[in-house]
């Protein structure tokens, strides 16, 4: 079945950096569009950062952009998130998020914690 697994979460110290990792298995990973959304609490889920399926093109949302970084290893169906510069604000769970533009099939993990704090 369909699995997006989140990991590399954790409290961080204000300045500090982490990188997450999401591990997919059971579909054809680089035919989706993969993302990273976080969702702080009694707050809406926003995109943080996106990734096209072939030609890797990043796309950041402008909170993350300059310390936030994607990348995806399609051979090992995992995207990465390289998050530097971390400010409290960042705190959330962040979730994993695979998108077909072929047939509109949307996947989600259950997310890994991140905070941020002194």
């Amino acid at each position: 079945q369909v699995q997006l697994v989140e990991s590399g979460g954790g409290l961080v110290q204000p300045g500090g950096s982490l990188r997450l990792s999401c591990a997919a298995s059971g579909f054809t990973f680089s035919n989706f569009y993969m993302s990273w959304y976080r969702q702080a609490s009694g707050k809406e889920r926003e995109l943080v950062a996106g990734i096209t399926s072939t030609s890797h093109m990043p796309n950041y949302a402008d909170s993350t952009k300059g310390r936030f970084t994607i990348w995806r290893d399609n051979a090992k169906n995992t995207v990465f998130l390289q998050m530097n510069s971390l400010k409290p604000e960042d705190t959330a769970v962040y979730y994993c998020n695979a998108k077909s533009a072929r047939n509109g099939l949307d996947y989600w993990g259950k997310g890994t914690l991140v905070t941020v704090s002194s």
